[in-house]
């Protein structure tokens, strides 16, 4: 199999976990890791990974990491398919990681350093990548710093990694438009 790079992109709601695990099971069947970023910060959280995993083939691997995930990529049992979801939690990991005082170039360095490391760990395997992020451009101008750092910072991630991809989709109402 020839190493490709997917990312999927949408709002939320929009169908992206679907359709990447659609791909994910016509490329890979059973011989997929899923590369899970959420936290389970709080009891809705919880709820929403649990139902993910309850939606995923059991035969997948699993690997649960919110930081770093590049590195704990390479590190982990290679798969014909890996599946990232998501960027935009992967992304929000790293910025609210920084000390409050962190400034918005350091929060897009350190996006990027995330992109960058999913990057080599893809250039270094072989197989189908499929990356999902949310595109927060679209919408409203987030009302507080924080917000607008993340928000730029996400969408310099998703700019980095559709700069890499051999497909971009963007997910809107469940169905997929290939943009690239």
């Amino acid at each position: 199999m020839s190493n490709t790079l997917t990312l999927i992109l949408g709002g939320a709601r929009s169908g992206k976990s679907s359709h990447a695990q659609q791909l994910a099971r016509e490329r890979g069947g059973d011989d997929v890791l899923f590369v899970a970023t959420a936290q389970a910060l709080d009891d809705e959280m919880a709820a929403r990974i649990a139902a993910h995993r309850a939606g995923r083939p059991a035969a997948w691997h699993t690997l649960e990491v919110p930081r770093h995930v590049g590195e704990a990529i390479s590190q982990a049992e290679s798969c014909g398919v890996v599946l990232v979801d998501c960027l935009t939690l992967l992304i929000s990991s790293t910025v609210l990681a920084l000390p409050e005082s962190a400034s918005a170039a350091l929060a897009e360095a350190a996006a990027l350093a995330e992109t960058e490391g999913l990057i080599a760990a893809y250039r270094r395997g072989s197989g189908s990548w499929i990356i999902i992020s949310n595109e927060v451009g679209l919408g409203l101008v987030p009302a507080y710093p924080v917000g607008r750092t993340y928000r730029d910072a996400l969408g310099r991630a998703n700019q980095r990694l559709a700069a890499e991809a051999d497909e971009v989709v963007l997910m809107v109402a469940g169905i997929p438009l290939k943009i690239k």
